[in-house]
């Protein structure tokens, strides 16, 4: 029997066929793909480590990277010297309020002399009121004293001729006891019946309504023909010289850095008018409720002080060291002022923050910084704790 051996195409490929015709794969190919890609990532190896050995540097770790990070422009304030002011809500008032009433009996207003915005002196009169029957009543007692003097002109005279007959014994001494009796009760009814007169016109002068002092009418509360009388409310009310001030509440804090002479600054409500005043009493307590106290701040007269108006007070308490801000880096919330300081690590943290007096540069921080922090000027309230940022220093 004679065998033939055939090698088929395929060996060309190299891929060879058995006895049986099946195709068997040689164990040392490997697919040109893989080699080619082995190659090319050995090759992009080397050139990165070569990368980092010629530039000294190391890979940055993906949670230290700030190319993504928030810019934020961030400042370090200092220290400066600040003026303290203490700015206080308040109302307007009478330092001296005088209301004045009836004095006497009363009756019907018959006129008003003032009105209120007038000025007036002391003892001029403001209202009248009708004294008719009062004016009759004095005619009579007048009467009443010339009857009075008339019966001791008469108790005179018979005293005076009793004396002249006395001594011839034609009058006994007792007689002239009892005319000189006669004559002193007669002299006593006529100073009763003067008196009686004097009161009378008293109590008319009485009815008129007169300035207890000189000052500025804030008030009337009578016309014409009202009555009036002992237990009516005030008909009048006066400013004592014209003399004003404001009520300034202030806090418990806020009170113990003023003292009697504080000059102050105030400015009515609606109004850009400015009137200087200084502070003349400071409250002895605090009011258990609001735990405030009042500022008493003496003004002088002025026609934009209107009593009974709200007002707002500057004043004066002195210089201090304060750390000064922008308001834009100063945040609030339900706990409270706040900013946000860029550490080391470039993370941006809150600061709880107090706040004082309003300056031309910005907010007084009196508490929670140093001046030495990098603190963010703007757009803090778009940050959160933690947040990783890029900070970027003010540039002046």
């Amino acid at each position: 029997m004679n065998y033939e051996t055939t090698i088929t195409a395929d060996a060309a490929d190299g891929v060879a066929t058995d006895f049986a015709g099946a195709r068997t794969v040689p164990s040392f190919a490997l697919p040109r793909w893989l080699l080619v890609g082995g190659a090319g990532l050995f090759v992009l190896l080397l050139l990165i480590g070569a990368y980092f050995a010629f530039a000294g540097g190391q890979p940055t770790a993906a949670d230290q990277d700030n190319s993504q990070a928030a810019s934020v422009t961030v400042v370090t304030p200092g220290k400066t010297t600040v003026a303290g002011e203490i700015e206080a809500p308040g109302t307007l008032a009478a330092r001296r309020p005088m209301p004045v009433g009836v004095v006497g009996e009363g009756g019907q207003v018959v006129r008003v002399a003032v009105d209120a915005g007038d000025w007036v002196q002391q003892g001029q009169v403001l209202a009248v009121i009708d004294r008719s029957v009062q004016v009759q009543q004095a005619a009579a007692q007048g009467a009443q004293i010339q009857v009075a003097k008339a019966d001791a002109n008469l108790a005179q005279a018979n005293l005076d001729r009793a004396l002249q007959l006395v001594a011839r014994g034609f009058v006994s001494k007792a007689d002239v006891d009892r005319l000189t009796a006669t004559r002193d009760a007669a002299v006593a009814r006529v100073r009763v019946a003067e008196a009686q007169l004097r009161e009378l016109n008293a109590r008319n002068q009485r009815l008129n309504i007169v300035a207890p002092a000189t000052g500025y009418v804030l008030a009337r509360n009578v016309e014409p023909g009202q009555t009036v009388g002992g237990g009516s409310p005030a008909l009048f009310t006066i400013a004592s010289g014209g003399e004003m001030e404001m009520l300034a509440q202030l806090s418990e804090e806020q009170l113990a850095k003023l003292s009697v002479g504080t000059v102050a600054t105030i400015v009515p409500t609606g109004s850009d008018q400015r009137f200087s005043g200084q502070v003349w009493q400071i409250a002895p307590v605090i009011d258990q409720t609001t735990r405030q106290g009042t500022a008493r701040i003496a003004l002088a007269f002025a026609p934009g002080l209107r009593p009974g108006g709200f007002a707002t007070a500057k004043i004066n308490s002195g210089s201090f060291t304060a750390t000064v801000l922008p308001e834009s880096a100063v945040l609030a919330d339900a706990n409270g002022s706040f900013v946000y300081v860029v550490g080391q690590d470039n993370k941006a943290m809150r600061r709880a923050v107090k706040t004082g007096a309003v300056t031309p540069r910005g907010l007084a921080i009196t508490e929670g910084l140093t001046g030495t922090e990098r603190v963010v000027l703007r757009a803090g309230g778009f940050l959160n704790p933690g947040e990783t940022v890029n900070p970027q220093p003010l540039k002046k």
